[in-house]
């Protein structure tokens, strides 16, 4: 399979306190949508190559939960939590995304995975976040680069054909 490079849209809108991530990627919806379930797919790729990631917690399923931690260095520099409040298989994922540090700061995200012509597909990812103000601490933490490169790691996952 031949691997274009993609780029990944991060928009804000004006009015909602909402970040949405839009990215194509070279594979069907099926090897994409259990990158995003399966555990040991998803510690491969989530966030910037700086780090790695352990997860503590996983059950993908409506009703379930989650949790994980960044590492550098052997070191936890951040860690993360939720609930999967539905997952529709190859289609859809809602959940919660709670970084520890900001417990009060809980994002609504619904992921949706659109099937493409040729085997590819368009991952939508919708945050509703509290308020601007979390919104614009969210967007100035770096979390471009991270989705940037964990959305190219995945590229090189799904290239060894996960």
């Amino acid at each position: 399979m031949n691997t274009t490079k993609h780029e990944t849209e991060i928009l804000a809108d004006e009015k909602i306190p909402t970040i949405e991530i839009i990215r194509e990627f070279d594979a069907a919806p099926e090897q994409l949508f259990r990158a995003h379930v399966d555990p040991e797919l998803y510690a491969q790729w989530v966030g910037p190559r700086s780090l790695t990631t352990r997860v503590t917690k996983w059950d993908a399923r409506t009703g379930g939960a989650w949790a994980f931690a960044n590492d550098r260095d052997g070191e936890e520099i951040a860690s993360f939590y939720g609930s999967f409040h539905e997952v529709r298989t190859n289609e859809r994922i809602v959940w919660t995304f709670t970084y520890e540090g900001m417990p009060d700061g809980v994002a609504l995200e619904t992921l949706t995975f659109e099937e493409l012509e040729g085997g590819r597909t368009r991952l939508r990812v919708l945050s509703v976040v509290q308020d601007f103000e979390s919104r614009a601490a969210m967007l100035s933490s770096g979390m471009d680069v991270g989705v940037t490169e964990g959305f190219e790691k995945l590229d090189e996952l799904l290239a060894k054909g996960v």
